[in-house]
């Protein structure tokens, strides 16, 4: 548990020293929020849940960096993209709202839930379950990822690519986040190792 409080500390921390520097763009549809995103992946971008005090019928919006707007207007304008409008975030009251929630159990496993879709893995990345939503192609993702290592899966097969809803968009995002936390808790344990065996004078000679 400290150690996914830790990740959490650095990363709230790292968001409140930008929030001044940053703004949402907020559109009329979740199909123009997820291709804005598809077309933006060059800049600061992430996906978020805008407050509901400027909700205008799309329940996401993207954070964006206020120094790269004006390439990302470009972008958008190309693409014949149109927002419904730009909104700075140096009020606190417009903070926008996480997407992704992360929850550890006492046997070390973590349940990550992005909108109503979850994925719960082990500590070594083998998927235990996946739940939520009520699209019709949830049940083809859990039975195409259920049981398997979510380091082991190919790019090929995220749920991004075998599903066709926002489900598997929502769920997609839940499982970049498991996968980013089961790496980063391996790579946190290989260093606690090789730390114990330095300090033991394992294989020295």
């Amino acid at each position: 548990m400290d150690f996914l409080s830790s990740i959490f500390k650095k990363v709230k921390k790292k968001e409140e020293e930008k929030k001044d520097h940053r703004g949402l763009i907020i559109f009329k549809s979740v199909k123009e929020a997820i291709r804005a995103e598809k077309i933006l992946k060059g800049y600061s971008i992430k996906v978020v849940a805008p407050p509901p005090e400027i909700r205008e019928g799309c329940d996401l919006a993207l954070e964006y960096e206020m120094v790269e707007e004006i390439g990302i207007k470009r972008e958008l304008e190309k693409n014949n993209l149109k927002p419904l409008k730009f909104i700075p975030l140096s009020d606190p009251s417009l903070k926008p709202l996480e997407l992704i929630k992360v929850k550890e159990f006492n046997d070390g496993s973590i349940m990550v839930r992005c909108g109503n879709m979850k994925i719960t893995v082990d500590r070594e990345g083998n998927i235990l379950n996946v739940s939520g939503g009520g699209c019709p192609d949830v049940p083809y993702l859990a039975l195409k990822l259920k049981g398997r290592n979510i380091l082991e899966i190919p790019e090929g097969e995220v749920p991004k690519e075998l599903g066709y809803t926002l489900c598997a968009y929502t769920l997609n995002k839940s499982f970049e986040e498991a996968r980013r936390i089961v790496k980063e808790n391996m790579g946190r344990c290989e260093n606690d190792s090789s730390r114990y065996s330095t300090d033991r004078g394992i294989g020295s000679y």
